[in-house]
């Protein structure tokens, strides 16, 4: 009597994996090829929900639409609420719903742009989804990357989001206006973001008192400086 193993097919693994990011990527290389061609500088913010990108982003257009030409992408999940905040400032507003996903995507942003004409700008701001996952692993196709960091959320997000803080040019620490009721550790929080993303600039603000505001201002100029640096010399 013949075995079930002796009549049995032999097993076949089929080798499934796919690279889900290759396509971002790929609208990520197209997306900045397109802001060089322009000359425009492309800041991606990413935060936690709550953590001040849209305060800083209306403190910043209300003091500096004026200096340079500078349009914002936002990004949500539901509703238009950023938008309509940021909008009377002097700047383009693309509002993006993302529906359910938690992050802007390369593609996302490549669309967006179709309302935008790129070589009027200098400054372009993408207000990515709050979040402190997603977000830090889609690359836009943006100059800079900036985290943000509210002294009400605690000193540990960094150790806790790595991923997010590795990737940063800045981490800006928010609401320093709130940090002593907040019981915010200053030192602590700054030792923390060092160790997670040593290449990081940080600079601590309050967009409501606006303490702190012209480093984040002259931050963006130098930026500013070496994206045209850049454009000359290709």
């Amino acid at each position: 009597m013949t075995s079930p193993q002796e009549t049995s097919p032999p097993l076949k693994v089929l080798h499934l994996g796919k690279d889900l990011l290759a396509s971002n990527r790929q609208h990520a290389a197209a997306n900045r090829a397109r802001f060089q061609a322009a000359g425009v500088l492309v800041v991606n913010l990413l935060s936690a929900p709550g953590s001040g990108k849209t305060a800083l982003l209306e403190r910043t257009l209300s003091d500096l639409a004026d200096r340079w030409p500078v349009a914002v992408i936002t990004g949500d999940l539901q509703t238009d609420n950023d938008a309509r905040r940021l909008a009377g400032r002097g700047a383009v507003i693309v509002p993006i719903a993302t529906g359910t996903l938690c992050h802007l995507e390369a593609s996302m942003i490549g669309r967006a742009c179709e309302e935008l004409d790129l070589t009027r700008l200098q400054l372009l701001f993408i207000e990515n989804v709050g979040n402190l996952v997603c977000p830090a692993s889609y690359d836009l196709g943006e100059t800079r990357r900036i985290v943000l960091l509210s002294t009400t959320e605690g000193e540990d997000k960094p150790l806790k989001y790595p991923l997010a803080f590795k990737s940063a040019d800045a981490v800006v620490i928010t609401k320093t206006d709130l940090a002593e009721p907040a019981g915010f550790r200053r030192e602590e929080a700054r030792a923390n973001v060092t160790a997670v993303a040593p290449q990081a600039d940080i600079i601590e603000l309050s967009a409501r008192t606006g303490q702190g505001m012209q480093e984040f201002y002259l931050w963006l100029e130098a930026a500013l400086v070496s994206r045209s640096a850049a454009a000359v010399h290709r």
